[in-house]
This record gives C-alpha cells, structure tokens and sequence, in this order.
C-alpha cells in the first residue's frame, strides 16, 4: 500500500500529482471513466427513483409504511452563464444527506427543477432577437449536463420547469384558487368567494351602502367583491422603473431606491395592478413560525417584515373629509401638535374619486417656512411629491438625514383637546406602513421633534420627564421618550389621563375613543398587500378576462392553460430611467388577436366579448408551490393527488404543520419566496387541497464560497488565475493589483467551472472538496490548489483495496485486530451522528482518519472493515464507492446498502484516564475502565502511591468521585 507515485517535481498543474504508470492507480482518468459508468448505470436502472403511494409513480403496497425524507434545495434558475463551483454546494450537500437517509432504510424524495420564467432570459432576448424559450431551455440542457456530472442522486421523472404549460397550468388554477375566495375572519381561513356571496344575497352581510345585493348591477356586485377577493386588482402606489418599463414588489427595489436588476431609478405611482391579499394572512404567518425549524436569524426577518404592532385607529377631522392614523401610543394624543401624511396619500393625490384636501390658496397666517417658498398649496404640494418620488424607503426614513416637508393648506381637528392642528406632507412617512398618516407629538418622539424645530411648530409635554429638562419641551435638545412615565396635561371635560401610567392611559384612552366612535383599538402590521404582476411577456399569463363592462371573470379550468403566445417584439417598453412621469406598456398588449378574444366562459351568458389581462405573474409565482407538484408531477386531473401529499408533507410528531423534511438554500429568500411561498400554502390548506399548512419544514441556510477577486489601478476585475503573487504584492501582467474576498462569478474573473475540476480530478474530489471546506452554513473561500488534498484521499483509499498493478481486490476474510475495530466503529459512530446534523465537513475528517489508520496498519485489509469503509464513503464520494462495492463482490448498489452501525462496544474506549487531586492539586492520573464504579474508582484511588504520599499519613474528611474521570481527596 505505496504512496503515490509523482514526479521529481511532485506535482503538475493545479497542484495535481503527476501520475506514474500504473495500469489500475486511481487517477484523474479513471475517475471519469468509473463516474460516467455509474452515472449511466444509475439513469438506466432509475436508482434514484421514490415510489408514491399511489398514482402513476406508485411503488410496491409497503411504500405508505415506509418512513420517508422529501429533501429540497432552491429553486435554480437556468443562467447562460452555467454553474461555477459556488453553485453546487448545496446541491451536494442535499445530495450526501439523501444517500445517507436511503442507506438508513428511507424512501427519500429528491429531485431537482428549474425557475425559468424571469427578467435574464427576457433581457438576453431583447439583446440578441432569441426567443427567451430557447435560450433558456439550452440553459437547461447544460445545467442538466453539469449537475448530473457530479453525480447527483435526482429522480428525474419529478424534475419539472416553471416555463411547461402543463407545469404553469396549475400555477394558473392557483391563482383562481386565490382570485375566487376571500378571508373570513369567524373562520380564520380562506373560504370560496360564493359563500360570501350567499351572505350579501341573504342579507346576513350588508352591502357597503345598504342596497340589497339584487339591486346592485354587475359593475358594483364586482367592485364590492374586490374588496375581499384574496387576489384583487387596485390602483395603488407601486415601485416604477422606468429604465425596466415595469412595476417591482417592495423585495426588489434596493435600499438607495433602485431596481435589484439593472440598477435603474424607482419611483414612486399609482397604476392599476394585481395584488395579493397576503396581509390577512400576518398572523397566522407570524404565530405558524414558532413550530418550524428554522435559523432563528430567518424567523427574526420574517418577525420584523411582518411587523405586529397593538395600538388604535384615531380619526382626525378635517374640512369634509377625516384622516385616519395608527398609533402605538394612544395615551399622548393630547400632545398631538400637527399631522403628517404620505406624499401618495389619497387625501393628498385625489385618487379613487377622493377629494383633495388641498385648499387653492394659502390660509392667513401661514408661515413661510411651511410653503416650501411656492405661491399655493397645490404648487408646493405637487413640487414636494415628485421629489420624494425619486427617493427610496430606506433615503426617506434615514435618521441623518434633514428633515423636509410642505404644508398642505389644511388643517384638522385634534379629537381629545379639539385644537386645529396644520396638516402637512413630508417624505417621512410611508404609506407602506399604517395609514399613511401620523399624529405628531413632537415633545416625545425624535423625527417629530426634529421637523417640528426645522418648521417652527409647537410642542406639548404629555409625559413627565424623568430627568431635569423640566417641562417646557422648547427648551429641550431632543424628544422625551418613555414607557415608564406618568401621563400629564392630558384631560377635557370628559376624560383625564393625568397621573396614569402609560398601559393604563392607553386602555382608557382606547376605550373613550370607542365610545365616542372616532377611534378603536386596533392591531397593525408592517406587511403590505403582495404587488403580483409585471409589465413583463417572459411570465405566467393571467388566466384573466374582462368584459365590456370592466369586470374581470377568471377563465374556466377547461381553458387552462392559457399558453403564452408568440410575439415578435419581447420588451416592454422602457423609458428614460429618470422619467419618473411615464406608463408602463406591455409586450403582450401589442398582439391584438391574443388580447381581444370571443369566449363562452360557461356561465350561461353564452359567447362574449373579452378582453384578456396583458401583465404577466411575477417570476416568484412557480417557486410558491413547486414542492407539491414534485410529489405529483404528472397528474393531470388535479394539484396533487391527496394520499401522495399526506404521505410526503402531511402534518406529523414533531412536524404539526407538515411541510418538507428538509429546505436547504440561501438566507437572501428570508421575506421573499420563503413568505410568499408561505401564504400559497396556507391558502390551498384553507380551501381543502393539501392537508399541510407550511411548505417547509426544517430551513437550512448554506454558506457561500468565495473567491479572490484582482482589480487593477482602474478598480476593473483582471482574470484571477493570471494574477501572480510576489512577496505579498499582486501583480497582472506587470502592474500591481488589489485582492479582496468576494463572490465568485463571471463578471468577476474568477470564476472556477465544475467541468474543470471535474476534468482534473474528478467529481468524487470536487464533492469531497467542497464538503470538506468548512461548516456548511459558513461561507469559505475556493482555493483550487487544495482540492489535490481529498485526491489523494480518494487514491489512498483506492488502494487500500485494489491491486494498483493488478486491478485486483485485495482484501482477506480474516477478522481485523481490536485497535482496527476501535478505530472502525468510532468512524462509523462519529460519521453517522455528522451525517445526521449536516456536519460533512468532520464526517470527512473521520473518514480520513480511519482510512490513515488502515494505511499504517499494513497489509491487506479485512473484507469486513474494507466493505465498512466503502459504505462509510458512499454517500460523500458515490462513484468510486459504487465501483469498489462491485469489486467486493455484490451485485446490489451501493446507494440502497445498509449504512454501518457501531458497535458501541468498540466506541467506548477502553481505558480513560482519570485525574485523582488532593487540597485541589493534581497528585495522580490513573488508567481505569469507563465503567468503573464510584467504590472502585476512590479505593483505587487512595491506594495510589502518590497519593499516599501527598496525604503524609493525614485522615481524610472527604472524597469526592465522579467517575470515570475525577477523585478530589479533601485531608481532615
């Protein structure tokens, strides 16, 4: 058992040994030939393929009483660019985990598809005249290659792409799930929208106007629907990017207020767009996370996006109209001095037929600070929004930052002290939050104390200062803030909260506004409405029509799917990317005869007139509910079949959700798809199509690798690999360059293929490799020269079981020696309990330690423990443990052999040492047995000659023992 054989320079390129002939020496030759066999073998005999319970992938009778693993990772999307070795790390990861549960007895659930629908694709088409289709499924065709050369256990029977109509077809039927139910608030659950039709038929529920449902026309009737449909369509402030020609959800505009994807300008506006009604949804998404076993860094994120606050809803009189605001702190309302609303607030725009409360000049008195210099209200008022268009959410709130604002020219009445307060607009305030709206008390919150002094407003101390500022807030040099405070100057001749503490003032506070019907207790969430639709063509379209009238109608499930068609121009119409007063147009509004349409829609009306929806889905509409449709993948007659989802993700002991077993991916989904796809699955659970409430129940976030990234003096990235290093400068061809840690990609110059390591080494070492790194969950950086480490694990443990010369076995029958034993079964011991926590970076280690141990021993291997140390190897390194299995002799395959179990009678060592100590000073260690007694262990103790010694002839008042490892002797 040689070493390998090298040149006299020891290595060749990329630190490879320089292979020596040996006709069966494992080497990068080898590797290929014995990956691509299996890799075959494993297609043809369908190895990874997981039986159903029933349905057209049923397996034997016994397959419902088979514990099972449904094991995932993210969605990928199909780049042109292809994988570089960042990408499968957790891919291998899921891989290793799968292979181990099979070897335990588990009918495992493991397949891979792709996200395929989204901008790249489109933007790739725009630029090139490639249709996106094409594009993207050769982007799929060559993922598919690489993957399965890394010898990923998939069932590819299940593997599907969001761009399939017979896949988008049910993405479709769950958006008319969704479009045609609404959230009864007694259920505490989605219901049919038909049942809350039956309520406004019977009267049971009052229509907004008191009209009987009879008497209202076909216009109104789906007005008020829209107001409880769970997927409804509004004008409502949105995310424009001019530069994309489409709208954004929240999720993809970065915090300085640009677009995720090409880096353009957003703006604020109002458009009319599909929304999903996610909000009804904010506590059971906040109360479903305790019982999910996720990274609590990702529940935190979702805890703070969902945002619950308790508080109450006050109105504010004023002119004609009222504003509404939410407040957290209720008990100050006294100190409330003036209002601020949203620029986009509907009292301020004047949409949905509100009237402005905008008068057309400015009151008498008004200070010219609160003008913005400009001759009206409406001057100021329109110049104030369309500056605050051009800022982000994060800009706007920025604590640093000045504080600027306009005056509105109205003024509202403060319900509790009836004083008139001004109202005016500033950029503060958010209509993602709340109303819109706040009622400022400046004496005790710091952005209201900071725009109060740059506007000269006043400011009423409502809660007793703790310290010496006294009680004159114009002399303060910032806000008081407190939840332990008393309540002051905060009384009318109905109420007084004077003297109360701050939960006591607010439960009394809530109560008279209650009772005086101008306000309620009230729970608020950050979360707003899902914007789900895009000004995109390379999307899921809308299974949407509208009639003359306006009215939207869902189209019947006989009509689904409805393909997207063939256009000739795929780009939305962009614009100036500082324009912020443009319209987005879409691609498929271009193509009349697909838009104007004559349907029955089997309503009884007979054939009609419509009018097709031309935005698309956003491309997080297949990623909500791919889960379920890699139960069922073929079933064309519903979702998924219900025993085939009880069976996979229905709830279960320690699992009271369901969900799948296992989610691995990266942590940048934490409030994106991982909520959306969230409030999917509550909704079909609702409406009675699964039987689980999540769809994912243990999360595991990888790490990244990372590479170096070399820039030259220009900041440009150069090739990394030609960068050189002397004497602790870099240099590219003669100048010198910066290095720093970064991502890996191709933009970057240094990005490493799989193919290549592949080819240099094969893909057992690449798996080993990038296991090998670190934890998983922490990112590491690639270092290509280290990858030769597990090579020669790999050749090391070839050889600890073939002939390299003869290509024979060379294991015997003999039973191994007990040193052998002790070393195999804590291996087997320490691997399976790594195996199980994803720790594959110390199975490895393991691993590598017992296959030292069998190289020092010596001579040829005892079949038991070389048929142990394949198995242990299996699911890290597939190919060659496939390949040694057979050379051993079996017939079966290695991936569904028994993982080894240890004998705990050779994990326990046989001896320990134990520490015997007098006055607290160490005075023997002793060899004894684990399982020593406590009498054992103290008289062995005492008659330690050292401790003899060291007692000098002394009673003893104590002896402390606390066996296997420790004696403390206390003298008299």
């Amino acid at each position: 058992m040689s070493e390998t054989t090298t040149s006299p320079a020891g290595n060749g390129a990329g630190g490879a040994p320089i292979e020596m002939a040996a006709p069966h020496r494992y080497t990068a030759a080898l590797a290929a030939d014995i990956e691509a066999r299996w890799q075959d073998f494993w297609e043809t005999e369908g190895t990874y393929e997981a039986p159903n319970p029933t349905g057209d992938l049923a397996g034997d009778a016994d397959v419902a009483a088979r514990p099972k693993k449904f094991i995932m990772d993210m969605f990928p999307y199909p780049s042109g660019a292809g994988l570089h070795v960042g990408h499968p790390l957790g891919f291998i990861a899921t891989d290793v985990y799968a292979r181990h549960q099979r070897m335990t007895g588990h009918n495992v659930l493991h397949t891979l598809g792709f996200d395929a629908f989204g901008l790249p694709a489109e933007q790739y088409a725009v630029q090139t005249g490639t249709h996106p289709r094409v594009s993207t499924e050769a982007n799929i065709v060559n993922m598919r290659r690489q993957l399965r050369r890394l010898g990923l256990g998939h069932d590819q029977r299940r593997s599907i792409e969001t761009i399939d109509p017979a896949y988008y077809k049910w993405t479709q039927w769950i958006f008319l799930q969704i479009f045609n139910s609404w959230y009864d608030p007694e259920a505490d659950a989605a219901r049919p929208i038909d049942t809350l039709v039956t309520q406004f038929e019977s009267g049971a529920r009052p229509t907004p106007d008191g009209r009987a449902w009879s008497e209202l026309s076909a216009v109104e009737r789906a007005n008020v629907l829209g107001e409880y449909r769970l997927a409804y369509a509004s004008d409502a402030p949105v995310n424009w990017c001019p530069g994309l020609g489409t709208v954004l959800a929240n999720e993809e505009v970065t915090a300085e207020g640009r677009s995720e994807r090409g880096n353009y300008p957003v703006f604020k506006a109002k458009l009319r767009q599909w929304n999903m009604r996610i909000t009804a949804y904010a506590d059971r998404l906040l109360n479903d996370l305790d019982a999910l076993d996720w990274p609590e860094a990702i529940k935190l994120q979702q805890r703070n996006w969902i945002g619950r606050s308790e508080g109450a809803r006050v109105d504010f009189p004023v002119g004609d109209n009222k504003i509404t605001v939410f407040t957290t702190r209720q008990d100050t309302l006294f100190g409330a001095t003036y209002m601020v609303l949203a620029p986009e607030h509907d009292l301020i725009s004047g949409s949905n037929g509100t009237p402005s409360i905008v008068p057309d000049a400015w009151p008498e008195g008004t200070h010219e600070v609160w003008t913005g210099g400009h001759a009206t209200p409406a001057e100021a008022v329109a110049a104030y929004r369309k500056q605050a268009a051009a800022k982000s959410d994060v800009e706007r709130q920025a604590e640093a930052k000045d504080k600027t604002g306009v005056f509105t020219g109205a003024y509202a009445t403060n319900p509790v002290s009836g004083e008139r307060v001004p109202v005016f607009i500033a950029d503060y305030v958010l209509m993602g939050y709340g109303t819109g709206a706040i009622m400022a008390v400046p004496a005790h919150d710091g952005r209201d104390f900071a725009f109060a002094r740059a506007f000269e407003l006043p400011m009423r101390c409502v809660v007793e200062p703790s310290d010496d500022r006294g009680m004159d807030p114009a002399t303060w040099d910032d806000a008081f803030s407190s939840y332990d405070a008393k309540i002051v100057n905060s009384s009318n001749s109905t109420i007084s909260l004077d003297g109360l503490g701050v939960t006591g003032a607010k439960e009394k506070i809530t109560d008279w506004l209650a009772a005086q019907g101008i306000g309620e207790g009230t729970v608020n969430f950050r979360l707003r409405d899902w914007l789900f639709s895009r000004q995109r063509y390379w999307g899921e379209p809308f299974p949407i029509v509208y009639d003359e009238d306006g009215v939207a109608h869902s189209l019947p499930e006989s009509m689904l799917p409805l393909e997207l068609p063939e256009v000739e121009d795929y780009s939305p119409r962009t614009f100036d990317p500082d324009d912020a007063d443009t319209q987005p147009e879409t691609p498929l509004s271009r193509n009349e005869d697909w838009v104007n349409v004559e349907l029955d829609l089997g309503d009884g009306k007979g054939v009609r007139r419509f009018r097709r929806e031309t935005n698309t889905m956003p491309n997080w509409a297949g990623s909500c509910w791919y889960e379920m449709r890699y139960l069922d993948p073929n079933n064309s007659d519903a979702l998924v079949d219900p025993a085939t989802e009880q069976y996979w993700m229905g709830p279960r002991e320690g699992q009271p959700h369901g969900g799948v077993d296992l989610y691995v991916g990266g942590a940048e989904h934490a409030v994106l798809h991982l909520l959306y796809a969230r409030f999917w699955s509550k909704v079909l659970h609702d409406l009675g199509h699964t039987s689980s409430r999540e769809p994912f129940h243990k999360l595991y976030n990888q790490g990244m690798i990372q590479a170096y990234v070399y820039r030259d003096a220009r900041g440009i990235a150069v090739p990394a690999t030609e960068a050189e290093e002397r004497d602790g400068v870099f240099y590219y061809e003669g100048g010198k360059v910066s290095r720093l840690l970064g991502k890996m990609g191709k933009s970057l110059k240094n990005a490493v293929t799989p193919d290549e390591i592949c080819a240099e080494y094969g893909a057992d070492t690449l798996r080993l490799y990038e296991m090998a790194m670190g934890p998983l969950d922490v990112s590491r950086p690639w270092d290509t020269r280290a990858v030769v480490g597990q090579y020669r694990l790999l050749q090391r443990l070839w050889r600890n079981v073939v002939d390299e010369a003869t290509g024979e076995v060379t294991v015997v029958d003999a039973e191994p020696d007990e040193a052998t034993l002790r070393a195999l079964h804590k291996a087997i011991d320490g691997v399976t309990q790594d195996m199980a926590n994803l720790r594959f970076n110390t199975a490895i280690a393991k691993v590598t330690e017992l296959n030292n141990h069998l190289t020092k021993t010596g001579g040829p291997l005892s079949r038991t423990v070389a048929e142990r140390l394949v198995l242990l190897i299996a699911p890290l390194a597939p190919h060659i443990a496939e390949e040694l299995w057979r050379k051993l002799g079996h017939s079966d395959s290695v991936v569904h052999a028994d993982f080894p179990v240890a004998d705990p009678t050779y994990v326990v060592d046989e001896t320990v040492t134990c520490v015997v100590q007098v006055k607290g000073k160490v005075k023997a260690r002793l060899e004894v047995a684990p399982t020593i007694s406590d009498a054992d262990l103290e008289a062995a103790a005492l008659a330690d000659q050292g401790v003899v010694a060291a007692l000098g002839g002394a009673g003893i008042r104590k002896v402390i023992v606390r066996a296997p490892k420790l004696v403390n002797i206390v003298p008299a």
